[in-house]
């Protein structure tokens, strides 16, 4: 299969990798996170790799213990990097990861899980994944996608010698690939509600734009099997974004719905980043926030959904002040 043909299946197929023929400045991570059913464990994994401008490259293993707020970094050579072409397939090591199994093979982290149901950010041919047309775009920064907001768990991993049971547990995937992360920009995520199969993803990013930039947005509420889209190319409007060292408040509206979200931040715990391809810039993300999230019905004047999500992961990086809009 040539890289030409690789690269566009890779358009529609964002699961996929999408580094065939880069030689630097590039990055691609899949997040893998994992909440056991009690809520008492929440693990999350991220491999990929990772080039720098002068053709520096390595394959990486993250690991962030959102309980107990630590995390790890794992070096492999490029050549332990071994991806699939026509789906997610992904070899690093003897570690596996796909979109329904990962098996893990690490110093202090080992064991297989299994994940079931997912649910998919629909995709079309003119909008394919969140970033919708944005995805035909060939110089952004940085490039992301949503794989599945809520899947079931089956499996256990050893951490440090210590067996835990994530059956009945849940899951979630997204990933980015470019050559860097946002200047500045807000993440949050959370499928544990009061209700089974709720779950939220939204983010806030500085967007450079030929010589300019612009503030994007994408976010998602599924919702008794329906997903409400929040996104700057479907006429979303950020109509308010604060942030303290305790909360973070996001507003979106477009002409359906209102999305009002409220997160109680906690402690974070430091990751490594991408910039110009090479994960030497560091951010920071809790896995114990909790997020309030209100859906308003425009037609209805109705608050269809009012829940509070927890084992919540959030990111609030660089120069977020350029994000808040009162």
């Amino acid at each position: 299969m040539s890289i030409i043909f690789k690269k566009l299946h890779a358009i529609w197929h964002h699961e996929c990798y999408h580094g065939w023929g880069k030689t630097n400045r590039f990055f691609e991570g899949w997040y893998y996170k994992f909440v056991s059913e009690d809520q008492g464990h929440a693990i999350a994994i991220i491999p990929g790799i990772a080039m720098d401008e002068n053709g520096n490259k390595q394959a990486f293993i993250q690991v962030l213990d959102g309980k107990n707020d630590k995390a790890w970094y794992h070096r492999f050579h490029e050549a332990e990097f071994s991806p699939a072409t026509k789906k997610h397939s992904l070899y690093i090591d003897n570690n596996f990861f796909s979109l329904d199994k990962i098996t893990l093979n690490l110093p202090s982290l080992k064991g297989e899980l299994y994940f079931n149901q997912p649910s998919i950010w629909p995709s079309s041919f003119f909008s394919p994944g969140i970033m919708g047309p944005f995805s035909f775009i060939p110089f952004l920064e940085c490039y992301h996608s949503i794989l599945s907001m809520d899947h079931d768990l089956t499996g256990e991993l050893v951490i440090n010698n210590q067996s835990i049971s994530f059956t009945g547990g849940k899951g979630y995937m997204e990933k980015d690939w470019g050559h860097s992360f946002p200047e500045a920009y807000i993440w949050m995520q959370s499928n544990h509600f009061s209700q089974p199969g709720i779950s939220v993803k939204a983010s806030i990013a500085i967007i450079p734009w030929l010589s300019s930039s612009f503030i994007g947005h994408i976010a998602g509420i599924l919702f008794q099997g329906k997903l409400y889209q929040f996104t700057t190319y479907n006429g979303t409007r950020v109509k308010k974004c604060s942030v303290s060292n305790s909360k973070v408040e996001i507003v979106m509206e477009n002409r359906k719905n209102r999305l009002s979200l409220w997160v109680k931040r906690n402690k974070v715990t430091e990751l490594a980043a991408p910039i110009s391809g090479f994960m030497d810039a560091r951010i920071e993300e809790s896995m114990k926030a909790e997020i309030r999230v209100e859906l308003f019905d425009k037609k209805i004047k109705t608050i269809t959904l009012s829940d509070t999500g927890f084992s919540a992961g959030i990111e609030v990086a660089g120069k977020y002040k350029m994000l808040l809009k009162p």
